[in-house]
């Protein structure tokens, strides 16, 4: 597999944070450093901002990168992906890196892609990283549940598994937004109908799992990030970027 793209997802107007990817984070839009932190990655041989809004293209144009518009009428992020993918050459792997990941290391987009070179008939790849309960009680922090073979079992917003045998320690996994297809196995993935729990939850990859697909889950831990859900996250990651040394690069 030689050909590799990212493709980050970004949109107005969503019902949490509504100009989320313009958020200033140590003098940089959000979805700047998304960007540009990903174009650090070695293995990737371009990087594109997925839209369908105007005012996101001329941002991203305006501080070098390249942007694809999509269409607004798209179920998921990773049917944003999709789409933009059929516009540009095709590629042999692509990496959905959501727009509101802005710590983001090269090196975990690396270590996200290693399962799919080394086995393309995984239907695609899903970065998680240790959590305690009260991060897992956020319906905002996607959780994860995996089997002895590292593959996804079931994702939720919920605090899986359960602590309903009292307080005993449980390892928490919540989701990093670092997820890289095949391109035959994207393409199948937005052919797909919207499944059940895919729509209760609003988790992209429960269509793949609904379907039956293998979903490898790559451990991200010892990679410190936040996502940007809501506002009130941007404070937790504003004091990570402020000593954060890979900015400096950018």
């Amino acid at each position: 597999m030689n050909n590799i793209v990212c493709i980050i997802p970004a949109r107005l107007g969503s019902y949490r944070f509504p100009e989320k990817p313009f958020a200033d984070i140590c003098g940089k839009s959000m979805l700047e450093h998304v960007y540009k932190r990903s174009k650090l990655c070695t293995l990737l041989d371009e990087v594109y901002v997925a839209t369908p809004n105007q005012e996101i293209v001329d941002h991203v144009e305006g501080f070098g990168g390249r942007a694809i518009m999509t269409s607004d009428d798209v179920r998921r992020a990773s049917d944003r992906i999709a789409q933009a993918a059929c516009k540009i050459d095709k590629a042999d792997i692509v990496v959905n890196l959501q727009g509101d990941e802005p710590l983001v290391y090269p090196e975990m987009i690396e270590k996200a892609i290693q399962p799919l070179k080394e086995d393309p008939s995984l239907s695609a790849v899903s970065m998680a990283r240790r959590a305690d309960y009260e991060e897992a009680k956020d319906i905002h922090e996607i959780k994860v549940t995996f089997d002895v073979n590292n593959n996804a079992m079931l994702f939720s917003r919920e605090p899986i598994p359960s602590k309903f045998m009292g307080d005993k320690v449980i390892p928490y996994w919540v989701q990093v937004c670092v997820f890289p297809f095949t391109y035959d196995s994207l393409m199948q993935y937005s052919e797909l109908p919207s499944t059940p729990l895919e729509i209760i939850e609003s988790i992209d990859f429960l269509r793949f799992l609904e379907n039956g697909h293998k979903i490898k889950i790559v451990d991200s831990s010892e990679y410190k990030t936040y996502s940007v859900d809501v506002p009130d996250d941007l404070i937790k990651v504003r004091a990570a970027m402020e000593a954060d040394t890979l900015r400096e690069e950018y």
